[in-house]
């Protein structure tokens, strides 16, 4: 899931995730204010959808269900990586903390320079915190993960 590729997108990101992380442990996701949006704005109930795809590609991920987790991916993280297997063998090697996190929250997302960010926070056995952003792309009627960043946090989970 090696998703952001673009280094001048990373640092607003991350920036987005070091805010969203100090947020409450009790923090709902909702769509984001009106200011937030631009062109690319993501109607209300898109969340939900946007939300369902990243669940149900961590679903897949855990059950090693490769050909399902890489069917969420967009078209060119598919075309970059080929095919169903060796997007799960990058996914296990590289963002394993998807898949042994403890405890998942969504976080409030948002539309940033056009891009369609979810974040994730993700509580480990350690109860370290890290916040995973999933940037989002409208493909037809379906949402597709374009890339995820990692991130950690200074919170801990209490």
């Amino acid at each position: 899931m090696r998703f952001v590729s673009r280094m001048r997108y990373v640092v607003p990101i991350v920036a987005v995730a070091a805010s969203l992380a100090t947020a409450g442990a009790t923090a709902q996701p909702h769509a984001p204010p009106a200011q937030a949006r631009d062109e690319a704005s993501v109607a209300k109930g898109e969340w939900t959808s946007i939300r369902e795809t990243i669940r149900a590609q961590l679903a897949a991920l855990r059950r090693h269900d490769a050909a399902q987790a890489f069917s969420f991916a967009a078209s060119g993280i598919r075309s970059h990586f080929g095919d169903a297997a060796t997007f799960l063998a990058m996914v296990e090697q590289q963002y394993g903390a998807l898949l042994t996190a403890r405890y998942t929250e969504f976080l409030e997302g948002a539309v940033i320079d056009g891009h369609t960010i979810q974040p994730l926070r993700l509580v480990m056995s350690d109860d370290t915190v890290l916040v995973a952003l999933y940037e989002m792309q409208r493909d037809g009627d379906a949402w597709k993960i374009v890339g995820c960043a990692i991130a950690p946090s200074t919170v801990r989970s209490t």
